[in-house]
């Protein structure tokens, strides 16, 4: 039994020293069970929520995280982890089209718009107001048609969507929406429009916060450092997974064996390294994800007047390569190597097999975009250029996806191996850091005390907090 007096599920191995692996981990420290190792294939922790300080001392994060929680578990441990060592934000978030800014959600402020584009979504609410009640939508296109109308969908959702996701919105399904998305109040658009207001405050993230100093790297660099050094072993790359044998081997030749593994590695490389059950391993190529390009610019003197508190913007035009920027210096002044004399952009673009993007010409490609979009000029002196490429960047909430996992996730369980994490689980619609940390936290809550995984399996409950 554990100090807590839970049952021991015996030895278990967790893959992966990101959010999840990271939570799993310190739970089973937390309730005294010591019978666990963890392997990164990284000489560092933290994953896909790493922070990485460039050459010139710039800081960036691999992508434009923030962190807001539905967890009372979550918010108590990084209060604990950081302490005071946080600055609080209000979002500023914007869209950046027709030469003009749009406060986000778009949806609420149309009345920004160029007039003929105005008409065109404003046409659109109407007609769909006036239409008949339509069947269930089976596409994420569906939805956008039957929640938005012509107009919107063709204006923004339709363009915004392919840049993010690198997919066309009707290879998509509708279950990963929750509370990403905002709807359309057709009362409140007029409103905003009659009065020519602004309306900003919708959405989860409305508020978030930002460690001070290091990143959100910081905060799993501190539960990192929490942990036992010799349970938590960084480079050690997987290489194969025997679930008939309960053996994990390494890539430097070391092996593992367990009675159970918590994997957090994507889930078509699980099923690539899996031995012995083919079945499970065809089917890797079955999903569909995108990859992520980073590319960040540091400038020197101060930041322009017309970003100075906005803290991300949306890019949904082909002026640009990427579909966000956030302006990174904003979320903490540490974020730049001579505060107060240098400021940041942190820009993300999405590549696919349906949007190739060329690697080489990448980050000239965004110099471009930033300059055509009026977030630089030329007078601007560039102090740092920094490129990172994710090969797993997104789970794509496919066509399929829901069948599929209906089909792998019972099977591997059944073997003792639960995938678990951003792109263990591939839910996107539980993929923050919050989710993450608490898969692994109740991962491990279910092998000890047979507790429900309320995350992994029921994400409305959870997002609906």
């Amino acid at each position: 039994m554990t100090a807590t007096g839970e049952a021991r599920p015996g030895r278990v191995v967790i893959i992966g020293g990101g959010p999840t692996g990271l939570g799993a981990a310190h739970r089973l420290e937390e309730l005294g069970y010591d019978d666990w190792v963890l392997l990164e294939a990284a000489p560092t922790f933290g994953g896909l929520a790493s922070s990485i300080v460039d050459d010139q001392g710039f800081t960036w994060d691999l992508g434009g995280h923030v962190l807001f929680s539905h967890y009372e578990y979550f918010d108590r441990l990084t209060d604990d982890l950081l302490g005071d060592a946080w600055l609080e934000h209000v979002r500023e978030a914007w869209v950046r089209m027709r030469s003009r800014w749009v406060p986000y959600p778009f949806q609420n402020n149309m009345w920004r718009l160029p007039e003929d584009d105005l008409v065109a979504c404003l046409r659109g609410l109407v007609d769909l107001n006036s239409d008949h009640p339509q069947r269930p939508p089976e596409t994420f296109d569906d939805w956008i048609m039957q929640s938005f109308g012509a107009g919107i969908a063709d204006v923004f959702m339709r363009p915004y969507n392919f840049k993010v996701w690198a997919y066309e919105p009707k290879e998509m399904n509708v279950a990963w929406m929750g509370d990403r998305v905002a709807t359309v109040d057709l009362g409140r658009v007029l409103e905003n429009l009659v009065r020519r207001r602004d309306d900003v405050a919708w959405g989860p993230n409305a508020t978030f916060r930002f460690p001070a100093a290091g990143g959100t790297g910081a905060i799993w660099d501190a539960l990192a450092r929490r942990l036992p050094d010799d349970r938590l072993l960084a480079d050690h790359a997987v290489a194969t997974v025997d679930p008939d044998r309960r053996l994990v081997r390494c890539t430097n030749g070391e092996s593992f064996p367990y009675d159970h593994l918590l994997s957090t590695m994507p889930l078509d490389t699980l099923l690539q390294r899996l031995e012995g059950h083919d079945e499970l391993t065809s089917r890797h190529d079955e999903f569909r994800w995108s990859s992520s390009h980073i590319v960040g610019v540091g400038i020197d003197g101060d930041t322009p007047d017309d970003l100075a508190t906005k803290c991300w913007m949306y890019f949904p035009e082909d002026t640009s390569p990427f579909y966000r920027a956030t302006v990174f210096s904003n979320y903490s002044p540490a974020n730049v190597a001579r505060p107060g004399r240098q400021w940041s952009l942190m820009c993300e673009i999405a590549e696919s097999a349906r949007k190739p993007v060329d690697h080489q010409a990448v980050v000239e490609a965004t110099r471009d975009g930033l300059e055509r979009t009026g977030l630089l000029s030329r007078d601007h002196v560039i102090a740092s250029e920094w490129h990172t490429f994710l090969p797993h960047g997104y789970p794509t909430p496919f066509l399929g996806r829901d069948a599929l996992l209906a089909d792998v996730e019972p099977a591997l369980r059944a073997m003792g191996i639960y995938t678990r994490g951003r792109f263990g689980a591939w839910k996107y619609e539980v993929s923050n850091q919050d989710h993450s940390l608490m898969q692994g936290v109740e991962c491990i809550d279910h092998l000890l005390a047979g507790t429900p995984e309320l995350t992994f399996f029921d994400p409305i409950a959870v997002n609906g907090r």
